[in-house]
């Protein structure tokens, strides 16, 4: 039974569906690993693996990798990799001084306490440690949550016309960093406009989740119906359906 005292987005994940029409996230973010230059022996936490696609690379490179992954068919999929997995939610302690670095990627803005995850990241890293990461940042999929607000505004369901996820700028996320006592060392906030190979209809249906929850399904229907009109802007003639991805990627490191 989920714990309610932990913040929770409202995501149901599907292993396949994430594979069929989210496959471009950690291809995109795979330049990410450079910066993280894993090194055999290296002990390493890979916060909100996924079904470990990431994760199997950074175990390729020799390193001594666990993934932390609180859907247990996410968690399941990157198992079947080999990958050792923590099943837990990073709003929960996972470790004191057991990491050389922490990686994340598209997962930290899912998570709706921040500052309880970077506590949790510094206590997690040794001195010396490093944090690499990127997710939503501040921008981020604009145009989508704006259409889907004004779906469910159209249904008089403004309680759940607001934004699930955390797209923070680059000065409140230093700031968070800071406060959690580590030393940020790089900071960027960049457009990455993404081609969706299953067009928006597949990037809803993987992660609108959050607005559409316990909806009727005719409700639901709708919703995605309008929203799907309000961003045809977003459809190109020739390139198809292009997401208005902002994407935050930052290091910071652990002093001591």
């Amino acid at each position: 039974m989920p714990d309610p005292a932990t913040p929770a987005a409202g995501q149901v994940w599907s292993a396949q569906g994430y594979a069929a029409n989210a496959g471009f996230v950690p291809l995109l973010a795979a330049d990410l690993l450079d910066t993280l230059a894993p090194q055999p022996g290296e002990a390493i936490l890979d916060l909100g693996c996924g079904d470990g696609v990431l994760t199997a690379r950074i175990a390729a490179a020799g390193a001594s990798v666990t993934g932390l992954e609180p859907d247990p068919a996410l968690a399941a999929a990157a198992r079947a990799r080999g990958i050792a997995v923590l099943e837990r939610d990073a709003h929960q302690p996972f470790g004191a001084a057991a990491y050389d670095a922490v990686f994340s990627n598209a997962a930290l803005h899912w998570m709706r306490a921040p500052e309880t995850v970077h506590a949790n990241i510094a206590r997690a890293l040794r001195p010396g440690g490093r944090l690499v990461a990127e997710q939503g940042g501040f921008g981020n999929i604009a145009a989508i949550v704006t259409a889907m607000k004004a779906a469910l505004q159209a249904e008089r369901l403004p309680e759940r016309a607001r934004n699930p996820w955390d797209f923070p700028s680059p000065t409140l996320q230093r700031e968070r960093l800071e406060r959690a006592g580590l030393q940020v060392t790089e900071m960027r906030l960049f457009p990455r406009p993404t081609p969706l190979p299953t067009g928006m209809a597949g990037w809803l249906e993987t992660f609108a989740g959050p607005f559409l929850l316990g909806l009727p399904e005719q409700t639901r229907a709708r919703v995605l119906e309008r929203a799907l009109a309000l961003l045809s802007d977003l459809q190109d003639p020739r390139e198809g359906w292009i997401a208005d991805y902002v994407r935050l990627r930052f290091t910071a490191v652990k002093p001591g």
